[in-house]
């Protein structure tokens, strides 16, 4: 009794049109970074407020194309079901929501916290019960703390 392993030759998985979608997945890539590299470029020497706006509208737009490039081939996406990719994309749309809304809220924090001095607004509109104290002063500018010391 003889045993001989046997070795197959033919290839048990031979996908030759993947690499086709890969390599065209790639260019397509490739293809929407170059476009916002020169809308980049371009915007650097766009003096109007609309003329800025419009490109980075057009980025925003172009990297959202390349997120579904990306989600729909590298995550494999494409060919699944339709509950799997709602199950991925309605918890990743929340999350860039959330991401929207809390860079919106802080930046609103800066702009009021940059606007409002309340110690400062308290102490110049409640009268003094001190007369003396209301004159002590009343000689030198009053001091906001929002101008530049001299």
């Amino acid at each position: 009794m003889e045993h001989s392993a046997s070795i197959a030759t033919d290839p048990v998985h031979d996908n030759h049109g993947g690499t086709k979608e890969i390599w065209r997945t790639f260019w397509i890539l490739l293809g929407l970074t170059i476009v916002e590299l020169i809308l980049g470029y371009i915007m650097i020497g766009v003096e109007s407020a609309g003329g800025r706006l419009g490109l980075k509208g057009a980025i925003i737009i172009l990297m959202l194309a390349k997120a579904f490039y990306i989600v729909a081939y590298f995550m494999h996406l494409k060919g699944e079901i339709r509950n799997l990719v709602m199950t991925i994309l309605v918890p990743l749309s929340l999350l860039i929501w959330a991401i929207i809304a809390f860079l919106y809220e802080g930046d609103s924090y800066r702009n009021n916290r940059n606007t409002y001095d309340a110690y400062t607004r308290e102490r110049s509109e409640i009268p003094s019960s001190d007369k003396k104290a209301d004159e002590k002063g009343a000689h030198e500018k009053k001091r906001t703390g929002t101008e530049t010391m001299e």
